[in-house]
């Protein structure tokens, strides 16, 4: 059985910023970095995904200096490094193109956000036919610091936000998993 493409989302420095408020599951790039290691173990294809923020005094825009993605899941020479300026990892890049190229039937997902570019790419994968995996402990949200006077009831936490965008992918668009659950 193929193990199919890795694709890890936006595992960049600028998440270490303060502004984005509580974070949950401090041990995401951990298990991100342990799945690439099993891939690149395997030979199996590997796609970078870099988060460019046109937005000014955003930590991932360019002008800030926090876009470098994090060391621990550093691409190495010939895995591709795809740059966007949305949510989706297929919009604005050649990600969908490079995995057909490749014979690519099955995508396993991790990365930052949760409920934003990496649920955003998790449907789009499976609206475009391709089966997806999403390993829930190698991904991470936080609270933020949004203005959430429209809402009544207390705020969510980060891992509330977290298992609520798994819940709402987990069976029609992924299969989401553990990051053991994958390696074994």
């Amino acid at each position: 059985m193929t193990l199919g493409a890795l694709i890890l989302i936006d595992i960049q420095e600028g998440f270490d910023d303060p502004v984005w408020g509580t974070r949950n599951n401090p041990e995401a790039e951990a298990n991100a970095a342990r799945l690439l290691s099993h891939w690149r173990a395997q030979d199996a294809p590997v796609f970078h995904i870099q988060h460019l923020s046109t937005t000014a005094g955003s930590p991932l825009n360019p002008d800030g200096g926090l876009i470098a993605l994090k060391s621990m899941v550093a691409p190495r020479d010939g895995e591709p490094v795809l740059t966007k300026h949305v949510n989706s990892a297929f919009i604005g890049t050649r990600l969908e193109k490079l995995l057909q190229k490749q014979g690519v039937e099955q995508v396993t997902i991790c990365g930052l956000t949760t409920p934003h570019c990496v649920s955003t790419t998790t449907r789009m994968a499976a609206n475009l036919g391709f089966s997806a995996t999403l390993v829930h402990d190698a991904c991470a949200t936080f609270a933020g610091n949004a203005d959430n006077s429209w809402r009544t009831g207390a705020a969510m936490t980060a891992e509330e936000i977290h298992i609520s965008a798994l819940d709402q992918l987990n069976g029609e668009f992924a299969a989401v998993t553990s990051t053991d659950q994958v390696l074994a």
